[in-house]
């Protein structure tokens, strides 16, 4: 296991020297990312501001799950980049991948470390500063368990996301192609996690409930930090369920993974 860390903090290391060969182009590239995608929610709140609250939820409330949400996302969107179609799909399509499988390294660490889009730090950067406007906005009670919880729920929407990222990855075995659906899991559930999640249809609740998990990794979470009032009328507990459901969509996407491994068939190329 340490040689496996130690060879997968090499590669990132590589990919890490590779992006800042041209510092000025890579800071430059960063900024307009972050700059561009948060015009989305300048957008937004502009257009909340007409009204001012969203399904009984204010700026500062709704900027806390975006931020947040932004925020994890890219942090996964660079980490996981190995597992997105556009570096795995052409593994596969090519038959290179086999040149992994015949490496005497863990395959896994060997995808982790194949991809690293440092750029993603412009999502980064706007999740955050939206996360921090949040903050100053919306009138939080802060506790120590809130306050610890932040960071929790942080690191269980990357392992989600991630997650979703290794079973897209693992559907190329078979398919070949990307399978445009599972973009609304991914990025589509990035957007439904920006949201307060009772505004939407109850088909579409359900399906980001029972189906893709989302809910527990962010509206109800936040309903917790809030402390506001539940409209869907789920127990208490459901606040606290992140962890189990990002800990279990994780070993189910890595026994998925292995499934696929197992029964992958060569190109021939």
């Amino acid at each position: 296991m340490r040689r496996n860390l130690s060879l997968l903090f090499r590669l990132l290391r590589i990919q890490i020297r590779s992006q800042l060969q041209y510092p000025a182009s890579f800071v430059m590239e960063v900024l307009s990312q972050a700059m561009i995608l948060g015009f989305f929610f300048v957008a937004f709140a502009v257009t909340l501001s007409q009204f001012g609250d969203i399904g009984g939820w204010t700026l500062g409330e709704v900027a806390l799950l975006w931020g947040l949400a932004e925020f994890s996302f890219g942090m996964m969107d660079m980490i996981f980049s190995g597992f997105d179609y556009d570096a795995f799909g052409p593994l596969v399509i090519k038959g290179t991948f086999d040149q992994l499988l015949l490496r005497p390294v863990n395959i896994t660490m060997q995808v982790l470390g194949s991809r690293f889009v440092l750029r993603r730090l412009g999502k980064i950067i706007e999740g955050l500063i939206i996360f921090i406007i949040g903050l100053s906005l919306a009138n939080v009670d802060w506790t120590l368990g809130r306050i610890l919880y932040i960071p929790v729920l942080i690191f269980c929407q990357v392992l989600f996301f991630g997650s979703l990222f290794i079973f897209g990855a693992t559907t190329t075995f078979w398919t070949k192609e990307r399978l445009e659906i599972l973009n609304v899991f991914t990025y589509g559930g990035s957007e439904i996690m920006s949201y307060p999640m009772h505004i939407f249809p109850r088909a579409i609740r359900l399906l980001f409930s029972f189906v893709v998990p989302a809910i527990f990794l962010s509206y109800f979470p936040m309903v917790y930090i809030l402390d506001k009032p539940n409209p869907l009328n789920m127990p208490v507990f459901t606040s606290f369920l992140a962890p189990f459901i990002a800990i279990s969509m994780f070993w189910l996407s890595l026994k998925f993974w292995r499934f696929g491994i197992k029964n992958y068939q060569s190109t021939g190329s």
